[in-house]
């Protein structure tokens, strides 16, 4: 058996200090590839959407910068172990989808492709873009174990999130990414790019299938969870 430090002792602040700051570069990094994305194929760095989109991501960054709690920034960096393999699969999955509606995007504006988006369809984009981001700001905000993986986090005393949104869908942070990636394809004035944000959409809906039968398995109070909360992404539909 693997001995851990006691909370609060130097060694375990620094280990998660490291995986917080490790979180904080993915992040960033992953940011960066993004907007790289969209300059590369859009051919031009002028493109206002594209900097529409920067400005409100940096935002977006800058607020869960100040509410997330580092603890839970650690574990989203370096998640622990028990991480299950198909979640493995579906996340390196996910990531083709995520990656080609900013790619699509970029090509559609360099390209001029029909249907072209009217101002009012960009702004709503960013309405729904920033409503989705917040929502899942909001999501880990209420749960200490929002990870990146699906796992039971035995180490850090895993218990059920039924608070802040939770109290209304069992998922809300699929529900904020699927929002957001739909309106992130509007935003910068592409229906094409809607084409990879459904089969991102799909993919996530599988993850909540998968996952909420791992923790109606695996994670003691979350059956009675279920039970009064009783929908997983939509109220009503499912």
């Amino acid at each position: 058996m693997t001995m851990e430090s006691p909370a609060g002792e130097p060694g375990q602040e620094s280990a998660a200090s490291r995986a917080a700051a490790k979180r904080m570069r993915q992040v960033l990094g992953q940011f960066v590839l993004l907007v790289a994305i969209m300059a590369i194929t859009s051919g031009r760095i002028t493109w206002t959407w594209m900097w529409v989109y920067v400005g409100a991501g940096i935002v977006i960054l800058a607020v869960n910068a100040s509410v997330l709690s580092r603890e839970l920034i650690a574990e989203r960096g370096q998640p622990g172990e028990n991480v299950k393999s198909w979640d493995r699969r579906l996340t390196s999955l996910a990531i083709i989808p995520s990656l080609a509606i900013p790619a699509v995007a970029g090509l559609q504006e360099r390209f001029a492709w029909l249907p072209q988006v009217s101002l009012s369809l960009h702004l709503c984009g960013l309405a729904f873009m920033i409503v989705g981001q917040l929502l899942f700001t909001w999501a880990m905000a209420s749960n200490k174990y929002f990870s990146t993986a699906v796992r039971i986090q035995i180490d850090r005393g895993h218990t059920v999130a039924a608070g802040g949104p939770y109290r209304f869908v069992r998922h809300p942070g699929y529900v904020g990414h699927i929002v957001s990636s739909a309106a992130t394809a509007l935003l910068l004035g592409s229906v094409w790019a809607l084409v990879p944000a459904a089969v991102l959409a799909v993919l996530l809906v599988i993850r909540t299938a998968f996952e909420d039968r791992t923790l109606l398995l695996e994670l003691e109070g979350y059956q009675q969870y279920a039970y009064e909360v009783r929908y997983r992404l939509v109220p009503v539909i499912w």
